[in-house]
């Protein structure tokens, strides 16, 4: 069955503006370098309607959640419209919970590609002054130190991107049946 153009739509937009939130979220997080013109560029387009939640909503030390709660919404309101277009129906804990679970499967599936830049650029251009691999570079690093508090480099390799994959492929895997 083909699908409707509408939904594609739909779906497609509210796919790319909750992968910027949540990719201003990561940035935050990971301590990404502000000044980056990615950094900058992301602030920009979710600056304003990020706003009056920041006013709202309070921060988890240095933490600003109201990115996420800005992307739960946009899932949710993605998932709602997309219901309309088809003519179906849902309870409102279900949109919650689809949204939510979509959102931590899209911040893995953000996590997962970038470990493959950061492992390609590592190979590549490991010294590069270019934004973009900075930023990834960024992004992954302390979920590396993490990982390499398990598995720590053997003899120059490290293997701490394959622990990464193992439990995001799991955890993504657990998540399907549940996300749009």
């Amino acid at each position: 069955m083909a699908q409707d153009p509408i939904i594609l739509i739909i779906h497609t937009v509210g796919q790319i503006y909750a992968f910027i939130l949540i990719l201003r979220f990561l940035l935050q997080v990971a301590g990404a370098d502000y000044y980056n013109p990615i950094s900058q560029a992301v602030v920009r387009i979710t600056g304003v309607p990020l706003k009056p939640l920041q006013k709202l909503l309070p921060r988890a030390g240095r933490i600003d959640l109201s990115p996420l709660l800005l992307a739960f919404a946009v899932y949710a309101l993605t998932l709602v419209l997309m219901m309309l277009v088809r003519g179906v129906g849902a309870s409102v804990p279900m949109i919650l919970l689809y949204s939510a679970l979509t959102l931590l499967d899209s911040v893995l599936l953000i996590y997962f590609w970038a470990v493959i830049a950061a492992v390609i650029i590592s190979w590549i251009a490991p010294d590069s002054y270019h934004p973009a691999p900075q930023l990834i570079l960024q992004i992954t690093e302390p979920v590396f130190r993490l990982s390499r508090k398990v598995i720590p480099p053997i003899g120059g390799l490290d293997l701490s991107p394959i622990l990464i994959f193992l439990l995001i492929q799991i955890l993504r895997s657990q998540l399907a049946p549940y996300t749009f």
